[in-house]
């Protein structure tokens, strides 16, 4: 089998395992706050990143960071995973699955847009063009199926799953400068997040953990949003001779993960739905289009 073909396998076993993970926010939501999801399925990964750390022989290098590393790792531990699951984990509290997951695909918009002033980058009328097409995609899904009045129902829930996409963006944008190992920074990124949660769970008082359907949806989190799945991104984009081809598999999580969402937790799914997440895609796909001709050009 050839390294192509094989990141083809993780890459998409990865993006099949994305697509689980908004019914599985919402049976853990069904019985957790949303900070308790967090603060279980956070502890989980930092578990599943040791063992990862320990298979690769990386171990070492947690001894290997300076001062400085550590207060980068802070800073962006907060981002992610605290603020930006906080964040994506309350919108899940208060919408449908199928209205949270797709509005928070507007990140890879997000990210372009905020490289113009993080990284110096310039803002293209394409760019604009292409949020403008995505933004009407998630005025079309908020309206649940309500088209004739175009009246966005829920639209707290909707502004913290949008704004959950600026928090991602964000967190990748620094986490470019940051040098060390993928697994390395990502295991202090959780351990900070951790932390942060704990601390916020002390300070609310949030303690009942015992109601196991939510533990073991949480656990289930912790394991294919956090930590598993990231690992087998990892690979694959590091198998792959053609980032592209492996990146535009995660387009497809969104209508894979409407299946889980009817047919697990029971979800009537808005025909509106359906149009909102071609549109948030043609969006995406107006900018990467871009991205593209400039390589063909190159050749």
């Amino acid at each position: 089998m050839t390294n192509q073909n094989k990141a083809y396998i993780l890459g998409i076993s990865a993006v099949l395992l994305w697509s689980t993970v908004a019914t599985a926010f919402k049976l853990a939501l069904a019985e957790y706050s949303f900070v308790q999801l967090l603060f279980v399925a956070a502890g989980t990964t930092i578990i599943i990143l040791l063992i990862l750390l320990a298979f690769r022989g990386e171990i070492h290098l947690l001894k290997k960071n300076s001062a400085k590393d550590l207060m980068y790792s802070a800073v962006l531990g907060f981002l992610n995973p605290f603020a930006y699951y906080m964040v994506l984990l309350k919108a899940y509290s208060i919408l449908p699955a199928q209205i949270a997951q797709p509005v928070n695909y507007l990140w890879p918009l997000v990210l372009v847009l905020l490289a113009a002033p993080i990284l110096g980058q310039k803002i293209e009328l394409r760019s604009i063009v292409a949020l403008l097409v995505s933004f009407t995609g998630v005025v079309l899904i908020s309206t649940q199926g309500n088209l004739k009045l175009l009246e966005i129902n829920q639209p707290f829930g909707v502004a913290l799953a949008s704004g959950s996409s600026i928090i991602w963006a964000l967190f990748w944008l620094f986490n470019v400068r940051d040098k060390r190992s993928d697994l390395v920074k990502l295991f202090y990124n959780f351990v900070f997040g951790f932390i942060y949660t704990a601390i916020y769970i002390l300070i609310s008082g949030d303690f009942d953990f015992f109601h196991w359907k939510g533990f073991w949806a949480a656990i289930y989190v912790g394991l294919f949003e956090m930590g598993i799945t990231f690992a087998l991104w990892m690979m694959a984009m590091k198998l792959t001779h053609s980032a592209d081809k492996i990146s535009n598999f995660v387009f497809l999580s969104p209508f894979i993960s409407l299946i889980f969402i009817h047919f697990i937790l029971g979800e009537q799914i808005f025909y509106t739905t359906y149009i909102g997440i071609f549109v948030i895609l043609a969006g995406i796909c107006i900018q990467q289009c871009k991205k593209q001709k400039k390589k063909t050009a190159s050749f």
